[in-house]
């Protein structure tokens, strides 16, 4: 496996080549699913503020693993959860992918951590769109990250089969495949399967999982995930 690199090329400046290809036959522009339009990532700003505020009164540790992305990271106590781990929260609830891309720079690279995990995706399918357009958005995360922070280990952890979202699951389930199938080909990606012990033996969730919306986890449905990533985190460092 290696780690990623990129050679990036102005958007302008590609747009046109591809223009030109297409024009001159040498290339036929692919059919797309439609992208569906992103929420307006300032609906965060508050949140981002509040963040940048505690930083400028409080020292956060070098060389952290950082945990980022939706509502499942914010109510995940990791800090209780993984004692001994230099550790930085920055999770934001009822966040997109897209949306820790616009924040990328305040919520990631300004801390330099040497892991990142991530967990966003979910509200994403949740919201209409489709498997390829969550895909490409973590690929793009991928990408700044690699370019930034060319050491970093980031972890994508799988997209929780859920009871609310149940009728998301096959959606969820070929987001995940995908991710990890990304992963396998680099040596700074890692992919953290929390769905499948997520699964009884009929294939379901389990209910003891969940808080009584269906979506959120109880301290059952975080023993899990602590557990698996706790593994992870040893193997990696």
């Amino acid at each position: 496996m290696k780690r990623l690199e990129f050679r990036r090329f102005p958007l302008r400046d590609r747009a046109y080549a591809v223009f030109a290809l297409c024009s001159l036959g040498l290339i036929v522009p692919p059919l797309t699913e439609a992208q569906q339009s992103d929420p307006d990532p300032e609906r965060f700003e508050q949140q981002i503020s509040r963040f940048e505020a505690w930083d400028t009164k409080n020292s956060h540790p070098t060389k952290a693993t950082l945990f980022v992305g939706s509502s499942s990271i914010v109510m995940w106590n990791s800090a209780v959860r993984f004692p001994s781990v230099p550790l930085i929260n920055r999770g934001f609830g009822g966040s997109h992918v897209s949306d820790v891309n616009h924040y990328v720079e305040e919520t990631v690279l300004k801390y330099l951590p040497a892991t990142i995990i991530f967990y966003a995706g979910d509200n994403d399918l949740g919201a209409g769109k489709s498997v390829t357009q969550v895909f490409e958005d973590y690929q793009e995360f991928v990408e700044t990250v690699s370019e930034e922070l060319p050491e970093s280990e980031i972890v994508f952890v799988a997209v929780k089969p859920s009871i609310r979202r149940w009728s998301l699951w096959p959606q969820m389930k070929e987001l995940n495949e995908q991710v990890q199938s990304f992963s396998g080909l680099h040596s700074n990606l890692q992919y953290a399967d929390i769905a499948t012990p997520m699964l009884d033996e009929d294939g379901k969730p389990m209910p003891e999982l969940f808080v009584q919306d269906g979506l959120h986890m109880t301290s059952a449905g975080y023993d899990i995930w602590t557990d698996v990533l706790g593994k992870l985190l040893h193997s990696i460092h």
